[in-house]
């Protein structure tokens, strides 16, 4: 890499938060390629990729291939997409990558790397709902992963056009806590591209903040149609929530991660953002792919293994995992 304005960066996944930061990154100077197909990918190519955000729109020139092997070996690889796409797509993506490749997972749920690194009796294990047998990690090693955390809302409004509703926080951190030249060149660029992107020191903490409240918010809302104002403050769905958060930070706590807020300011804090359907909703109405096993299998697999009990997440997994299949949006 050159100078940091120059970074090849290559967005895998460029729906809607792939798009927002690949144009923001474009606009910052990074020489930027998406990866993306179908009429999305027909429409960057014709007519760039736009971005409305802040009631500003900007028509963005991006490479933009469907064959990941055209776009060639990237400074960074930044990955948006869903967690169940993502054994799937690994191949494609180690077409990007060289040895001095930084990997970038801004995927929700527990990572494919979690174990990456760590002490203790689960270090280098890999996790059996977000990684079948491990071909995640085999495919594109942990050691060349930045861990993200994803904050920003945005939608892909028609092909080739993002609409930035609010947000501008990524989260970056090592696997190892340390402040990495890679970490910090990426931090730069991302701040350079008005985007808040701090590199924290304890990026698994910060992953299980979030995951705290979509382990429960996004499956209870699947399973009753509830927004997140209804889920936070009626006292029946409430308890249900809190039932599987307190489950959830024993199994994070037994893996090493710590929670600066307790239970009820997080369940407070989702209520605060109103009626607002989560994506597993979102996906369910749409008839999309769900995110079950990263944002809860993954919990409930952890619990096994760490001897942690979920009866309540366990339950709700039941439930929502036969919502899903009768939808057409899980596999059997």
């Amino acid at each position: 890499m050159t100078q940091m304005g120059r970074a090849r960066v290559a967005i895998f996944g460029a729906g809607a938060i792939g798009g927002l930061v690949g144009a923001k990154l474009a606009l910052a100077g990074a020489d930027v390629t998406v990866v993306a197909r179908g009429p999305h990918l027909a429409a960057m190519r014709e007519n760039g990729l736009t971005l409305i955000s802040g009631g500003e729109t900007r028509v963005v020139p991006v490479k933009a291939v469907q064959d990941p092997a055209e776009a060639g070996v990237q400074d960074y690889v930044i990955v948006t997409l869903k967690a169940h796409s993502l054994p799937g797509a690994a191949a494609g993506i180690a077409q990007l990558m060289g040895p001095d490749t930084t990997l970038v997972t801004g995927i929700n749920g527990v990572p494919y790397w979690y174990f990456h690194g760590l002490d203790g009796p689960f270090g280098g294990r890999h996790i059996e709902s977000v990684d079948p047998g491990g071909i995640v990690w085999r495919t594109l090693p942990p050691a060349q992963v930045i861990g993200a955390v994803v904050y920003p809302a945005a939608e892909v409004i028609r092909p080739g056009v993002i609409e930035h509703t609010y947000g501008d926080r990524f989260s970056l951190g090592e696997p190892d806590g340390s402040r990495s030249e890679r970490g910090q060149i990426l931090s730069k660029l991302m701040i350079s591209a008005g985007l808040k992107a701090p590199l924290r020191p304890g990026i698994r903490d910060e992953i299980w903040v979030k995951l705290w409240g979509n382990l429960a918010f996004n499956p209870l809302s699947a399973l009753t149609g509830s927004t997140l104002d209804r889920l936070g403050t009626r006292p029946d769905l409430r308890a249900v929530a809190r039932s599987m958060m307190v489950e959830g930070q024993a199994v994070g706590e037994a893996v090493g991660a710590k929670f600066a807020i307790d239970v009820d300011k997080r369940i407070d804090g989702a209520a605060e953002v109103g009626a607002h359907k989560t994506s597993m909703l979102q996906d369910l109405e749409r008839g999309r792919p769900m995110e079950i096993d990263a944002l809860l299998g993954a919990v409930v697999e952890l619990g096994r293994l760490t001897g942690v009990a979920t009866s309540a997440c366990d339950l709700v997994l039941a439930l929502v995992r036969e919502r899903a299949r009768l939808a057409g949006c899980y596999g059997e």
